[in-house]
């Protein structure tokens, strides 16, 4: 892979992020909000791009000020935008979000008619994957047509040209019409997938039967409660040719699963939480790092673990990615790798 353009490409949302001024506030009395950009694909571009690396990101936006804003964030980040077209008749994504640490993360999505999911096959080919080592998908990119088509398209096209796969899962239940569909989709992929990086919620949710095992409370699409038997879900996804899962347990670490069934606790570090938005991203950024500079898994586990403690403490998610000085500086002074 070293003869590679570009380290990696993300594909999927990306948008406008609306975080409340008023910390701590119930979301009715929100003040005033603060404009940040976000969509998991899109933050964990900048995510690489603050530790050094080569990242693309491969969404859509609309004609609108909303995209001008987001374009212009990712051109001061040193992402390449090369791969983002604009979406005439769509509408660029936006959200907004109430916090109120430390377990309550109100979440309101605006993406009917998002332009990232008009993201087509003629995008895909247009993006030039082959010139990048790593292919990062993201679940909720498969949602609708024509972006689901465009994210199997972009993983066969990876598959072809020694591009390393990595799937960020991302269920955001109320961007599906079934909750189960996600389950079914991501599924679908996964046999071409090295990587799979998600929650425990996460990986529930891929292996749903009933959308009943789903319930949202405070509106918190991002960490819905999911019941089921985690064990059976993470074998279940391990069967469909994975090489590794990874399993978040927020302050806890994050578990390495392989396919030959072993399991690697990796501790994480202590931090007072602010707000967790973003926090899983920063974590795939730290993870692409690691993995981008041969380290082994436990390695690039726990510099994920130390982008995703550093982003918990701030209020918004791309804006507060660290750099890698500061990242390397925030592990030795937590104890080292």
């Amino acid at each position: 892979m070293s003869n590679k353009k570009y380290d990696v490409i993300t594909f999927g949302r990306s948008s406008i992020d609306l975080y409340s001024q008023n910390i701590g506030y119930p979301f009715n009395d929100i003040k005033g909000f603060d404009a940040f950009v976000g969509g998991s694909p899109l933050n964990i571009a900048v995510a690489c791009a603050r530790l050094g690396l080569q990242p693309s990101l491969l969404t859509a936006v609309g004609k609108d000020k909303v995209g001008e804003f987001i374009i212009n964030f990712l051109r001061k980040e040193k992402v390449n935008t090369d791969c983002i077209p604009v979406k005439n008749g769509a509408r660029s994504s936006a959200v907004i979000l109430g916090i109120e640490p430390p377990d309550r993360f109100p979440l309101v999505y605006y993406r009917d008619n998002a332009a990232d999911s008009q993201v087509d096959i003629d995008d895909v080919l247009k993006a030039n994957i082959q010139d990048h080592k790593i292919l990062l998908i993201n679940g909720t990119a498969m949602n609708v047509e024509p972006s689901r088509s465009a994210t199997f398209f972009a993983a066969e096209i990876a598959q072809k040209n020694d591009v390393d796969i990595v799937l960020d899962l991302d269920f955001r239940a109320d961007q599906w019409h079934d909750y189960r569909a996600f389950g079914i989709t991501v599924r679908a992929i996964l046999p071409k997938v090295k990587i799979a990086i998600g929650t425990e919620e996460e990986i529930l949710a891929a292996t749903l039967s009933e959308a009943s095992q789903v319930v949202i409370k405070h509106q918190q699409i991002s960490a819905p409660e999911i019941k089921g038997d985690i064990e059976k879900s993470i074998t279940w996804l391990l069967s469909s040719g994975i090489e590794t899962l990874l399993v978040k347990r927020g302050s806890e670490g994050v578990s390495i699963y392989s396919k030959d069934g072993s399991r690697e606790d990796v501790p994480g570090f202590p931090v007072e939480v602010l707000n967790v938005l973003g926090a899983g991203d920063a974590f795939a950024g730290g993870f692409l790092y690691g993995l981008l500079q041969g380290w082994g898994l436990y390695k690039a586990c726990r510099m994920a673990n130390a982008s995703g403690a550093q982003v918990v403490t701030k209020n918004g998610c791309a804006n507060f990615m660290p750099t890698l000085e500061e990242s390397l500086k925030f592990i030795e002074d937590k104890g080292g790798f």
